[in-house]
């Protein structure tokens, strides 16, 4: 395949993907919006110049833009598709009109508005995982060590076949599956890890190494590792029920992962660098599509997830800046002025278009070399 072939495949697999999701995300903001009495008046997905458009029976402009990266619902009595207040055309309403506009509800409903976006990702994911749990099952592997590489740190901290792993850092392992995120998401350079063997419980510190490994995807990624592996694996078939239970714990743990690690770029612990953009989920796009429908799905949950906790971080412009200012306005009693909102929302533009721009300048410079 050249490399043209490459980039148009993955740019088109990137689409669909990122379009089906933002989709599902401005839904979300769209019922609710409905439910609420609000009057909606754009649904795009993408920005910029509209390619196609058409209107519903309530007058609301359903359009594809030519630039796929997001999307909005534009709400009566909204400047634009970021739900920032056009002030003056409010002052010019009729108290008809301002029952049907978004800033015309009262702050609960508003933020049960802009909540419902980030609570439709999540229900995607949980969703497509139910589904996915339900086809493929539940693979246990148990952590009980099978082998242990040469050099590596487990075995220089001493640690020996059949011994089973019952805590790092006194977080307990259930599975073999703890133990690998326990030590790609710790930071520390040295993890207690509390070990069975034979009758005995012992505490070994275990100083993982960075290691050159191939992902799903066959590239070469740098991870924290320790170096061992386990051979004793069961398949669990699961109900629905179970099935759906299961996706929920995933999707919070993996919610967690993310919150955690963001945690560790703004304090300096882990390096910018590592950030992802738009340029590396239209690779990755296009890879999971070459595997077949169940990665992609699999994908689609993921980047799912990502976006809801995103889009709730108090950022202002994402959703979880104006669900800051809603909240804000709900203890208060009143909304903050305009000025302090307005000078919000060019802070918050500001630093998602520099964010944008970074990780889009990360992904070439890492393709590059």
């Amino acid at each position: 395949m050249s490399l043209i072939h490459i980039i148009l495949h993955n740019f088109f697999s990137f689409i669909v993907i990122i379009s089906l999701i933002v989709f599902i995300h401005e839904l979300g903001h769209f019922i609710v919006a409905r439910w609420c009495g609000v009057k909606i008046d754009e649904f795009a997905i993408g920005f910029g110049k509209s390619l196609f458009s058409f209107r519903d029976k309530k007058n609301t402009e359903w359009k594809f833009c030519l630039w796929p990266f997001g999307g909005y619902v534009k709400m009566y009595g909204d400047r634009n598709g970021a739900s920032i207040p056009d002030i003056e055309l409010i002052k010019q309403m009729s108290a008809e009109e301002r029952k049907i506009s978004f800033l015309g509800k009262n702050v609960y409903q508003r933020i049960a508005i802009v909540s419902a976006g980030p609570i439709a990702n999540f229900m995607l994911a949980i969703l497509i995982l139910t589904f996915l749990f339900r086809i493929n099952g539940e693979v246990i592997v148990e952590p009980v060590v099978s082998e242990i590489v040469k050099d590596s740190a487990s075995f220089e901290a001493g640690l020996k076949k059949g011994d089973r792993i019952i805590s790092i850092d006194n977080k307990q392992i259930k599975d073999f599956q703890d133990i690998r995120n326990t030590v790609v998401t710790s930071l520390e350079p040295s993890l207690i890890f509390k070990i069975q063997r034979d009758n005995q419980l012992l505490d070994l510190p275990v100083n993982p190494k960075i290691v050159v490994q191939k992902d799903m995807f066959g590239d070469e990624v740098k991870i924290r590792s320790v170096g061992i592996m386990a051979d004793q694996i069961t398949k669990n078939q699961l109900t629905f029920g179970q099935s759906f239970v299961k996706a929920n714990v995933e999707t919070y743990s993996i919610s967690i992962s993310i919150l955690k690690t963001l945690g560790q770029l703004i304090s300096g612990k882990r390096s910018i660098k590592e950030l992802g953009g738009p340029v590396k989920i239209a690779k990755y796009s296009g890879k999971t599509v070459e595997q077949g429908l169940l990665v992609v799905a699999w994908f689609m949950a993921m980047i799912s997830i990502n976006l809801g906790v995103m889009n709730l971080l108090p950022i202002p412009v994402l959703d979880g800046g104006h669900l800051f200012y809603y909240l804000i306005e709900a203890i208060k009693g009143k909304p903050l002025s305009q000025k302090i909102q307005s000078f919000g929302y060019s802070l918050g533009f500001a630093f998602v278009i520099s964010l944008m721009i970074f990780t889009t300048l990360n992904d070439i410079i890492q393709m590059m070399f």
